[in-house]
C-alpha cells in the first residue's frame, strides 16, 4: 500500500538513461532558478521605501536613485556568476569557486551560508506568499500556517517528481508573474505619460523623523539588495541544464539579471510617480497594481500571480540546496 501511494506520488524510479531527459532547457531553467530572484520585485522596492520613509519627502525622493543602484549592482553580480557557470560547468557556484581558489576555510563559509539562506528563503517566500493571500482573503487568515504547510509540501511533492515536471508546474506564475510586472509598469507609464492617472496626496505631509545622511542612504541601499537573492541558485545548479549546460546557465543568467533590474527600476519609478507610501496592510507592488488598473480583473491577476511567484519561489531551495549538500558531502564536509 506505502509503495502504491509513493509510485502515486512521485512517481516511478529513474533509469540512468533517462535522467539526462530530465534536464533543463533556458526556457525550463528560468522556471525553477527564476521565481526566487523575480519574487523579490514584490517586496525589494518597499524595502527601499521603508527605510527612506523616515526622512520624510526628501527621503522618499531617492527611491528611484537608490533602485538604480541595486540593479548596477544586479547587472554586476550577474556578470560574475555568468563567469562563474561558464568556467565551472559541474557546478557549485560560490562553494566550488571558493574551495578552488581560497581554500577549504572560506569554501565551508560560502557552503554553510548558503545553506542557512536556503532554508530561510523557502520560510519567508512561503511567508510572505501567504500573506499575499491573507491580505486579498482575510478569512483565511487564522489558517496561514496550515495554508503554508500545505504549500511547502506540495513544492517538495513537485521536486521529488523530477526537475522537468516541476519546471511545467512553475512555469505559469514565473512568466505568467514577468509579464505580468512588465504590463503593469509600461501601462503606468503610459498613463503617467498622458496624465491620466491621480497620484496619491504630496509626499510634503510626511513627517521627518530622521534626518537624511549617507548612512540613511546606505542602509536603505542594503535593505534594497534583497532583490538580489537567489540570482546565486542558477551558478549552484548548473547540472539541472542540458548540455552545454555553462553556456545555457549563462544565458539564463544574462535573462534574468535584465528582467530582474528592469522590473525592479520600473515599480520604484510608478512608486515615485504616484507618490505611494509603504502601509502595514497593503504592499507597494498592490497600491502600484491598484493605481494602474483599478480594482478591477487585472489588479487581482497581479496579486495572484505575485502570490505564487513568492510561494514557489522557495522551489529555488529545493532545487539548489540537494545539489550543493552533495557537493559538500563528497568533499567531505556533510555526511
Amino acid at each position: 500500500m506505502l509503495s502504491l501511494l509513493r509510485r502515486i506520488l512521485i512517481g516511478h524510479p529513474l533509469a540512468t538513461d533517462r535522467i539526462e531527459h530530465e534536464k533543463l532547457g533556458k526556457a525550463g531553467g528560468m522556471a525553477i532558478f527564476a521565481a526566487d530572484p523575480m519574487s523579490s520585485v514584490a517586496y525589494g522596492p518597499e524595502e527601499v521605501l521603508l527605510v527612506l520613509l523616515v526622512a520624510g519627502a526628501a527621503g522618499m525622493r531617492l527611491n528611484v536613485l537608490v533602485c538604480v543602484a541595486i540593479a548596477v549592482l544586479i547587472g554586476i553580480v550577474a556578470t560574475s556568476y555568468r563567469q562563474t557557470v561558464i568556467e565551472y560547468p559541474s557546478g557549485g557556484g560560490a562553494y566550488v569557486v571558493a574551495r578552488e581558489n581560497l581554500g577549504p576555510l572560506a569554501s565551508h563559509i560560502a557552503g554553510a551560508a548558503l545553506l542557512i539562506d536556503y532554508v530561510l528563503t523557502v520560510a519567508v517566500s512561503v511567508a510572505a506568499g501567504i500573506a499575499a493571500i491573507t491580505s486579498a482573503v482575510p478569512a483565511l487568515y487564522h489558517h496561514r500556517v496550515l495554508i503554508a504547510g500545505i504549500c511547502v509540501a506540495l513544492i517538495a511533492l513537485g521536486n521529488l517528481r523530477g526537475l522537468r515536471e516541476s519546471a511545467a508546474a512553475f512555469a505559469l506564475p514565473v512568466y505568467g508573474f514577468v509579464v505580468c510586472a512588465v504590463i503593469t509598469i509600461l501601462a503606468g507609464l503610459w498613463q503617467l505619460a498622458r496624465g491620466s492617472m491621480t497620484p496619491d496626496a504630496p509626499l510634503t505631509a510626511l513627517p521627518v523623523l530622521q534626518p537624511l545622511t549617507m548612512f540613511l542612504v546606505l542602509r536603505a541601499f542594503s535593505s534594497g539588495c534583497v532583490s538580489l537573492t537567489g540570482i546565486e541558485a542558477v551558478a549552484n545548479g548548473v547540472q539541472a541544464f542540458r548540455e552545454p549546460r555553462g553556456r545555457n546557465a549563462a544565458a539564463v543568467m544574462v535573462y534574468l539579471a535584465v528582467i530582474l533590474a528592469a522590473t525592479v527600476v520600473g515599480v520604484a519609478i510608478l512608486a515615485h510617480q504616484l507618490n505611494v507610501v509603504p502601509r502595514e496592510t497593503e504592499t507597494v507592488l498592490s497600491q502600484v497594481g491598484a493605481k494602474v488598473f483599478g480594482r478591477h480583473a487585472m489588479y487581482y491577476v497581479l496579486q495572484t500571480l505575485t502570490a505564487l511567484i513568492l510561494i514557489f519561489a522557495a522551489n529555488t531551495s529545493f532545487s539548489g540546496f540537494p545539489r550543493l549538500s552533495a557537493f559538500m558531502a563528497r568533499d567531505g564536509f556533510l555526511p
